[in-house]
């Protein structure tokens, strides 16, 4: 039986299927792009339209708009992008993070958001896996092989002993010419990071203007970890790296007192030692990276504690905040059975406990239950006040989210909640069905749905639909200004932007030839699906630049040999646009 959201887990008596890799795909392995090097063509519904956009990216793993119009990318080396615009086809190196940035398997610079005031300051704020080991003399970046690539070399073994590492929160400050002043603003460094999986996710600023961020547990994703040793005698790894309780570092760990591995999601109910951050969501002043002083656990003597506001959870990849509230809305990657949305009604309240690995989806995750683990034993009390919060909604990774939907739902490819981003209370151009409703992603399905408001304004399960699929691994979503909604695709390293409204169609006679050439160029096929006028405008010299006509129909005449890329972009009264 499925608990109501946010009460108390029940049983959950489904058999847990084998773990299966995690998030980013690796060389090799199948997803968005198949075996040629081609990528799937989105399906979205009639009258939207999917336009990718940037061409100089390498798998991107978050996007953030700037007032000004400027657009920020992150990708998972460590490199940070701007754009002039989102008709900029090519951007410039906002800062260079490739040193510090730990970029293997699910690691690297996953996070990034503009300070609220970012025309004014300049400053950008980003959450990456460091390539270091806390209190460790050897610098980062930690793990390299001999041509400068991060690597985890075996003994330890990546999935093994793991190559220890770490996370930071850090702000990125400008100097006069405009990028990265090549300062270490560190905010927080911590998350003792074993396995190279459920690292950290999102850092974003909540509506209080306070800075929230987010990190899973970093354990085996292969087995029941609860601080054990994988590997041989010998290895590089000392046992218990992370010094969980109730052994020091160097001591195997083993049950029933065993408070390792994914048991660090629960290291807020044990005061043996001081609070990890692994496996929580934070809330933190931007300037210091301190707890701010209405968080629940602000009179602590422990500064981890009195930073985290909701614990118990795995990987919570993406989280977002609900219009008009103070709502936090997680995105939690299941083991191997369930997928997880989770509510945090209130920052400032009693932090909510999650449950991993005691529970996963609803109801007691078998092989932490079998373990007789005492930190979970004594959460499956019941209303005791360590007690486990129920997910808001789960999905099982055997089945489809709609029923009928074209998202795989295979045990194999397994499934990967990796983007929510709720859609205004009103205005913009998508319909109002769409109006205040939550949308999330799947990495590993490649689509997104969309859920409905219902009574009261909350989501409503009842009323879910798919709105885009075959997409190329979207790892985050946003809401762009222009009341558009944009995805993050990692397969294909394009940002994509999904728009409701008009279709552009661009035809050139001749396409090639001999210079002089005169080009008579068409976009006359273009449609509003609504019955409205449309406003062209036309880059005919490829300068990026929609400012050379606004006629339907210009020609141009070409007088020196090269190639151009020409753009049409029509507008509707409504300005929503398109591009061909």
């Amino acid at each position: 039986m499925l608990a109501a959201p946010g009460q108390l887990r029940a049983v959950d008596p489904t058999p847990t299927p084998p773990a299966h890799p995690e998030m980013f795909r690796q060389p090799g392995e199948t997803g968005g792009r198949d075996p040629r090097g081609a990528t799937r063509p989105p399906v979205v519904p009639a009258g939207f339209h999917d336009t990718a956009l940037f061409e100089d990216l390498f798998q991107p793993t978050a996007v953030a708009f700037a007032a000004d119009g400027r657009v920020f990318v992150a990708e998972k080396r460590g490199i940070v992008r701007v754009y002039d615009s989102v008709d900029d086809p090519s951007g410039t190196v906002f800062a260079d993070l490739t040193t510090q940035v730990y970029d293997y398997w699910d690691r690297g610079l996953l996070g990034m958001t503009l300070d609220p005031g970012f025309v004014n300051n300049g400053r950008v704020y980003v959450l990456y896996t460091y390539n270091h080991i806390l209190g460790d003399p050897i610098p980062a970046p930690r793990w390299v092989d001999m041509n400068g690539n991060d690597t985890c070399p075996n003994p330890p073994g990546n999935t093994i002993d793991g190559c220890v590492a770490s996370g930071r929160l850090q702000r990125l400050e400008t100097d006069g010419s405009g990028v990265w002043d090549g300062l270490d603003h560190v905010l927080v460094e911590d998350w003792c990071q074993v396995h190279p999986s459920h690292s950290i996710g999102t850092v974003a600023f909540g509506p209080d203007g306070a800075l929230y961020a987010g990190a899973g547990e970093a354990a085996s994703f292969f087995n029941t970890d609860f601080g054990q040793d994988f590997g041989p005698a010998d290895d590089t790894t000392p046992d218990n790296p992370c010094s969980d309780p109730p052994s020091p570092k160097g001591i195997e760990l083993s049950p029933p007192t065993s408070q390792g591995g994914s048991l660090r999601a629960q290291d807020l109910r044990s005061s043996a030692d001081p609070a990890g951050l692994d496996g929580t969501i934070i809330r933190v002043n931007p300037e210091t990276g301190a707890a701010m002083p209405d968080n629940p656990f602000f009179g602590s003597g422990d500064a981890n504690k009195r930073r985290i506001i909701a614990y118990g959870l795995r990987n919570p990849f993406r989280f977002t905040f609900r219009p008009g509230t103070s709502e936090v809305w997680i995105g939690d990657v299941g083991h191997a059975t369930w997928e997880e949305l989770n509510r945090v009604a209130n920052p400032t309240g009693t932090p909510r406990n999650f449950g991993w690995p005691c529970y996963e989806g609803a109801g007691k995750k078998p092989e932490f239950d079998n373990a007789d683990l005492t930190i979970c034993e004594n959460l499956y009390v019941g209303a005791s006040p360590g007690s486990a919060t129920s997910p808001y909604y789960t999905y099982h990774h055997s089945q489809r989210v709609v029923p009928g939907d074209p998202c795989p739902n295979d045990l194999i490819g397994g499934s990967v909640i990796s983007g929510t981003a709720f859609y205004p209370t009103s205005g913009g151009p998508f319909p109002s069905a769409y109006h205040r409703a939550l949308f999330f992603a799947d990495y590993a399905r490649g689509c997104i749905w969309s859920m409905a408001a219902g009574p009261g304004g909350l989501p409503d399960t009842g009323q879910i639909q798919t709105f885009a699929s075959s997409l190329n691994g979207p790892v985050d979503l946003k809401i762009g200004p222009d009341g558009a909604l944009y995805y993050v695709g990692f397969d294909d390293s394009r940002i994509h932007r999904i728009t409701v409204g008009p279709s552009a169609v661009a035809k050139a006679n001749p396409t090639a030839g001999a210079p002089p050439l005169l080009v008579q160029f068409d976009g006359s096929d273009s449609v509003d699906p609504k019955g409205g006028s449309l406003g062209y405008a036309w880059d005919l010299d490829g300068d990026g630049q929609f400012d050379d006509s606004t006629a339907v129909a210009p020609s141009k005449t070409y007088d020196t040999n090269g190639t151009v890329l020409v753009r049409l972009r029509v507008t509707d009264g409504l300005g929503a646009s398109d591009i061909a």
